[in-house]
């Protein structure tokens, strides 16, 4: 699966979170979700902020609100199918709230399928 197939894939599943996901379908899908948001930084003109403070601490101007509004429910639906292919549930996702916990899921992630 290649970059396209994978976006068309997950918006048009928009809200799927049942199924599974492949690892490429996911990698893509996040890539993908990184490039707007990089651009989105760009056009709010917050580079600066960013690469001086650090993208936690950088004011969230209205262009990156718009993609991280419109990317929300995909990227939690491709995690959660993604979750799926290797055996587990998608509730999982919840142990990124400790932040620690995206360690673990990002090791999830690549894991192999296992259906």
């Amino acid at each position: 699966m290649n970059m396209i197939e994978s976006v068309e894939c997950c918006f048009s599943k928009y809200a799927t979170f049942e199924g599974n996901a492949s690892r490429s379908e996911f990698w893509w899908f996040y890539l993908f979700y990184l490039i707007a948001v990089m651009v989105a930084i760009t056009l709010d003109g917050n580079w600066s902020f960013v690469l001086e403070q650090g993208y936690l601490s950088a004011p969230i101007g209205l262009w990156e609100t718009l993609v991280n509004l419109g990317f929300f429910i995909p990227i939690l639906a491709v995690a959660c199918r993604r979750l799926h292919d290797i055996g587990m549930s998608g509730w999982w996702q919840l142990i990124a709230i400790t932040g620690i916990g995206y360690f673990l899921l990002f090791y999830w992630w690549c894991q192999k399928s296992r259906s």
